[in-house]
């Protein structure tokens, strides 16, 4: 399966309010975040004289976004920073996951938004039932997750219980149902929307159907009120992944037949071998000619599931995946300068 197991804290953009707004031409709203009025939101920081942040005109970019995902906590800048000089390029998205029950850090992803990274949180359920979830037993920790978020007062993309098509997480086939996700997400999602809290992209994001997730999609999507991105994962990896064709066009096919939000590539990488090359210009050429709005880069050595082998997805594991990550994100226009960071 091309993807990564996560232990510990696991598997979850945009620009300057005001020059992302610029930068990136913005569609109609979407899924209850009311008006897309942007008044009182700065370059950078979040909103002014107390207003809430409302995301609805960030929410049909018309560039490219370029990400970085990693497992510390978003004070962590140097992963940024490291990110930026192998990418020849400061990321847009820095993801990060967190644990259901997990304090939301406002200040930490305020300093984010700051520097000009879209804060993305990867909410994983690892020791809490779905069924729990939807039932609204820990509407408690749902209430306070939500308020301390809307305190953050800037936007933040939210991607509950990634992966949920994968039966190597706790929430996935042979642990739990595709109604008992779909349960789930509404009932966080209507807390959410209860409390007004506006400054959320909500990422539905599954694997891609694979030999490792072989789950039929639609059971687990929860409506086009419900979502406003669909953020797909995969990996190029030993199994799975020769290309792009191979790894993600089946699944965004799937997926257009049930819903049209815009695509976001939440996790991807590129294992090490002789055809390292080759396969990110593969990614980045198949990602700009699907019409994806972004992609996320995983930038770490990691286990494969269900094995000893470690792999390397490191940009620069070579001169010439380096200069193919940079030459091929300038080429497809992934990435947009902006931000003090």
């Amino acid at each position: 399966m091309a993807t990564i197991r996560r232990s510990g804290r696991p598997a979850a953009v945009v620009l300057t309010a005001v020059a992302l707004f610029a930068a990136y031409a913005c569609g109609g709203p979407g899924s209850g975040h009311g008006s897309s009025d942007t008044a009182g939101t700065t370059a950078r920081g979040g909103s002014t004289s107390g207003a809430p942040f409302d995301v609805a005109s960030m929410l049909r970019p018309a560039g490219r976004m370029l990400g970085v995902v990693d497992d510390k906590t978003p004070w962590q800048y140097d992963i940024v920073k490291a990110f930026g000089t192998q990418a020849g390029r400061a990321p847009d998205i820095r993801e990060y996951y967190s644990s259901w029950g997990d304090d939301f850090d406002p200040e930490g992803n305020a300093f984010l938004w700051k520097h000009g990274q879209l804060p993305m949180l990867a909410l994983v359920p690892s020791d809490t039932s779905l069924a729990d979830i939807g039932g609204g037993h820990d509407d408690a920790y749902v209430r306070k997750l939500a308020q301390q978020i809307a305190s953050y007062r800037g936007p933040l993309v939210l991607s509950f219980a990634g992966e949920m098509n994968g039966p190597w997480n706790s929430w996935g086939p042979g642990h739990a149902g595709a109604d008992d996700f779909v349960a789930a997400w509404k009932h966080v999602h209507d807390v959410f929307h209860g409390l007004g809290v506006t400054n959320v992209i909500w990422a539905w994001s599954p694997h891609v159907v694979d030999t490792g997730a072989t789950a039929k999609l639609r059971p687990y999507y929860p409506g086009d009120s419900y979502v406003d991105w669909t953020g797909l994962i995969g990996y190029y990896g030993p199994i799975d992944g020769a290309s792009f064709s191979e790894l993600f066009t089946p699944t965004l096919r799937e997926i257009a037949r049930f819903s049209d939000k815009p695509v976001l590539i939440t996790e991807t990488a590129v294992a090490e071998s002789a055809r390292k090359e080759a396969q990110v210009r593969d990614l980045f050429a198949g990602a700009a000619k699907a019409g994806v709005i972004g992609l996320v880069w995983y930038d770490q050595r990691k286990t494969w599931p269900g094995g000893s082998q470690v792999m390397d997805w490191r940009i620069d594991t070579s001169v010439g995946s380096r200069a193919a990550f940079r030459a091929e994100s300038a080429r497809h226009r992934f990435g947009h300068a902006f931000g003090s960071g």
